[in-house]
């Protein structure tokens, strides 16, 4: 029997993750699958997707109370995602050598928030 591959990551699109997807590709604490890409292309192209003269919200789109409960859990992954991401990234910083000044700079935040937000617990 072959070993299942554990996922790295999911599409920050649609949730699947890398292990269910031909190509999982990386942003800057996101990724998108080929899946969704082909969506997007789609969409740009005028083939599918909302009218693009008229830029709404995507929470101002839904009409029913099932469909933007249905919706949450999958924002609440994608954010929780991103925040994972961000204290990966943060703590390569460290290990790198980035002061927790400098980090906090670059987040737009104190040396003292970042500190508190992202050292890891001991």
């Amino acid at each position: 029997m072959p070993a299942v591959e554990a996922p790295l990551a999911a599409c920050s699109f649609c949730a699947r993750p890398n292990t269910d997807v031909a190509t999982l590709v990386a942003g800057p604490g996101v990724f998108i699958c080929d899946i969704c890409v082909q969506l997007c292309s789609d969409v740009i192209a005028g083939r599918s997707g909302p009218d693009p003269t008229e830029p709404v919200a995507p929470w101002d789109r839904a009409t029913d109370v099932d469909e933007v409960l249905a919706g949450l859990p999958r924002v609440a992954a994608a954010g929780a995602q991103v925040e994972a991401n961000l204290v990966a990234w943060v703590l390569r910083a460290r290990a790198l050598g980035a002061t927790w000044a400098r980090i906090g700079e670059a987040l737009g935040m104190t040396r003292q928030s970042a500190w508190e937000r992202f050292a890891p617990e001991e």
